[in-house]
């Protein structure tokens, strides 16, 4: 292993540097050294650059959604060993608050989100307690290995929604997580997905993931199409993963969502909305918060390598490490064809 390596910091909003650095050692007994091969490029990443991440500080180095392969362990670490592939867990949880004791770490009291409250992934080699990896099978890719985190987000958010086959789902937003949304209730066989979007090619991809329906926000009306694809019921289940202010008002105006359904916001918008207690209790909503995943790793790991996800188009845009610029240059100017992009490591 070589003793120096490069790390991505993003020193302040709009600024970043590649630093090179000394390779860190694992020195605690339960201490894991990665060598990084695949990371995702997030929403909350694209955040964190222009400075509209509330969760983030600086400086920090980006990335959450890693994979890589075990460089060297602690004197007591049986989890894994050199040379396995691994999975990182983005949550540092305390272990000892209210949260943690009733199986709510991704919530803890003072918790640390790793690439966000503190250091992530895009780095040459980095270190995590043995009990925040988990191994994932050498067939998978890592390309594909890089989006075990996002899945699990959508394990998470359908189990706090509570989703079952009875549900007709409505999805507004039909990006990365919204995608995988779609396939995870779809998996749950529930009875109708909806999908919104003002992106056609987005919707033409939820048709693909087995979207029932369709809607274009920016020539249809959503409470009129709801309206008629539900035959005036609405849908039991919204998520509001298009994450814009106003998103969460525009899904809860009344005919989208039916009597006792839920919503499930999925963003961290600062913005005010202009919800009242009358669209929430005339209607006994639930609203339940959703935030990153908890004990979904592993489950998402074993459908991942049973194949059971359509990885199609998850991630358009794969770029090597070397090449970051690439990577901030699509963050500073967006492309709408740019759907997802993971960062490959250099061997």
């Amino acid at each position: 292993m070589a003793e120096m390596m490069k790390e991505v910091v993003v020193t302040k909003p709009h600024t970043y540097e590649v630093r090179t650095v000394p390779r860190p050692e694992p020195t605690g007994d339960y201490d894991v050294l990665i060598q990084m091969k695949a990371a995702g490029v997030c929403g909350s990443d694209f955040h964190i650059y222009n400075g509209t991440n509330p969760c983030s500080t600086y400086p920090r180095i980006p990335g959450h959604e890693n994979a890589g392969v075990v460089a060297a362990v602690g004197p007591k670490v049986t989890k894994v060993k050199p040379g396995d592939h691994i999975i990182v867990d983005l949550i540092h949880p305390c272990g000892h608050c209210y949260q943690c004791k009733i199986g709510r770490k991704n919530v803890c009291e003072n918790v640390l989100v790793r690439g966000s409250g503190y250091d992530g992934g895009w780095r040459e080699y980095f270190i995590a307690p043995e009990d925040e990896v988990y191994p994932i099978s050498k067939d998978v890719p890592w390309k594909d290995a890089a989006l075990v985190e996002p899945f699990a987000i959508g394990a998470h958010c359908t189990t706090r929604g509570r989703v079952v086959p009875e549900d007709r789902v409505l999805i507004l937003g039909t990006g990365t997580i919204g995608s995988i949304i779609l396939q995870t209730c779809k998996a749950k066989g529930v009875k109708q997905v909806i999908c919104a979007d003002i992106s056609d090619s987005s919707l033409e991809r939820a048709k693909e993931y087995g979207a029932d329906a369709v809607i274009n926000t920016k020539t249809e009306s959503l409470k009129d199409r709801i309206v008629q694809l539900t035959d005036g019921h609405g849908v039991t289940i919204a998520f509001d993963s298009a994450c814009f202010p106003g998103s969460l008002t525009m899904i809860m105006e009344p005919g989208i969502v039916c009597n006792a359904g839920r919503v499930v916001p999925m963003g961290f918008v600062t913005a005010p909305e202009s919800i009242s207690q009358a669209m929430i209790n005339q209607r006994e909503l639930d609203i339940i918060g959703s935030r990153m995943s908890c004990y979904q790793f592993e489950p998402t790991i074993t459908r991942m390598e049973n194949g059971e996800f359509n990885l199609k188009g998850i991630a358009t845009n794969f770029i090597p490490f070397s090449h970051i610029q690439e990577v901030f240059d699509k963050i500073a100017h967006p492309d709408p064809s740019v759907k997802k992009m993971v960062i490959l490591f250099d061997e």
